[in-house]
């Protein structure tokens, strides 16, 4: 999937002709997997779980990716079924090191060059968006940073998460564009009317993540896949200006 951004057609990109409010995920998108920012992340939702029911390690991974697929995320499930408390959790599994995510002035550049309107739209917490942003430098490019807590606990994909982001900001769909790097949660923007685009790792990389995470690249609901999303970014803000 290498060089995905710049094989994208011109044609395709006039999609975001009249895009006025950009909308991105934050894990695995705004900054690369290879990263590995959000290992750190699993790592602890793993810890907290063995921890919470007792369980060895392996017996806790599988509780955990059972509940994050089937609730969009482990604290959804840890919820439904054991009643955790929420605060406890993101707080917990939020204490990493970000210092291994790097400023990113090209990506910046970009951002800060999109007509219209920015949002951050994460299943994490405020608190470790924040921190990711400072560090990429690109903080002060979005509008709003609409977390976990800001969509009532209720994650991606739910389609209620993304009717609460809207009538929050008044974003209007049919001029919005959404990047996410799991397929699922583009199933809905794009039902709205969104433009949607898929950041993929390159190929060099693929064998990080769950293998259902890299499901769904050629679906309907994803209009243009990417591993490169600045360069990705850099297309588009030539197709508009032409």
């Amino acid at each position: 999937m290498t060089g995905a951004a710049a094989a994208a057609p011109a044609g395709d990109l006039a999609k975001f002709n009249g895009v006025n409010a950009w909308i991105f995920d934050l894990d695995n998108t705004l900054y690369p997997r290879s990263t590995n920012l959000f290992q750190q992340v699993d790592r602890r939702i793993h810890d907290y779980v063995a921890n919470l029911l007792n369980l060895s390690r392996e017996d806790a991974r599988v509780i955990q990716k059972d509940y994050y697929q089937r609730y969009g995320t482990t604290l959804r499930g840890l919820m439904q079924e054991h009643r955790i408390d929420p605060d406890e959790f993101l707080a917990y599994v939020h204490d990493i090191d970000h210092s291994v995510v790097k400023p990113d002035p090209r990506l910046a550049a970009a951002i800060a060059k999109l007509p219209g309107r920015r949002f951050i739209l994460t299943n994490g917490s405020r608190a470790h968006a924040e921190k990711v942003a400072g560090r990429l430098g690109i903080t002060s490019h979005f509008e709003e940073i609409f977390d976990i807590v800001s969509s009532d606990l209720l994650p991606k994909p739910a389609a209620a998460t993304y009717d609460k982001f809207l009538a929050t900001t008044g974003v209007t769909p049919e001029h919005a564009a959404m990047f996410e790097d799991l397929s699922r949660n583009l199933a809905v923007p794009a039902a709205l009317g969104m433009a949607t685009v898929l950041i993929v790792p390159p190929e060099a990389a693929e064998a990080l993540g769950e293998a259902w995470e890299r499901e769904g690249r050629e679906a309907a609901h994803v209009d243009f896949v990417t591993d490169d999303l600045p360069a990705f970014l850099e297309q588009v803000l030539a197709a508009i200006a032409r």
